[in-house]
């Protein structure tokens, strides 16, 4: 099963999943995009983007090569549609052709913003866009999603519960 942290920046999906997968012995596919920002080039163009979204892809295809049962993905293609629609207003058609995760886990931005040097939108108002544009993505898609919010223990403890709902067959 491949779950997919999707959601606005600073929203601790990054920090959650890399907590889950090292506890879970799972793998994890990290967010391409935070690499190519800090190796390549920040100034993103949508060939940028869409390089991004096969790299990512790519490497989703290689964790869940060997079929484990889990693999948290901290994003996906869908993530950077959202991010090319906030950047550009468009998101070429290519990036809603990959394969899609069977669980999306929805973050909310209602969690302190923090600035790294690699993310855009802090203001209000760009987060709230920017949330809105990756549950768009998502519902663009038909994709069930499950809502993650609250404080950090919360935000924990409703992963952990629709993961394990998700992993039994049963609805999140």
């Amino acid at each position: 099963m491949r779950v997919c942290f999707h959601g606005a920046e600073s929203t601790g999906k990054s920090s959650l999943a890399e907590k889950l997968a090292a506890e879970w012995e799972c793998p994890l596919v990290a967010e391409y995009g935070r690499t190519y920002a800090e190796t390549i080039d920040i100034n993103f163009r949508l060939a940028d983007l869409t390089a991004i979204a096969a790299m990512q892809n790519r490497m989703m295809r290689e964790a869940c090569a060997a079929n484990p049962p889990l693999v948290l993905l901290d994003t996906d293609p869908l993530m950077t549609a959202a991010w090319a629609e906030m950047l550009f207003g468009q998101a070429p058609s290519v990036l809603f052709g990959y394969d899609k995760a069977e669980l999306y886990l929805l973050f909310e931005p209602d969690v302190p913003f923090v600035a790294d040097g690699t993310r855009f939108f802090g203001r209000d108002e760009e987060r709230q866009r920017f949330a809105a544009l990756a549950e768009d993505m998502l519902v663009r898609c038909r994709m069930d999603f499950v809502r993650i919010s609250g404080a950090w223990e919360k935000r924990e403890a409703r992963v952990r519960e629709a993961i394990a709902s998700a992993m039994q067959g049963a609805p999140a």
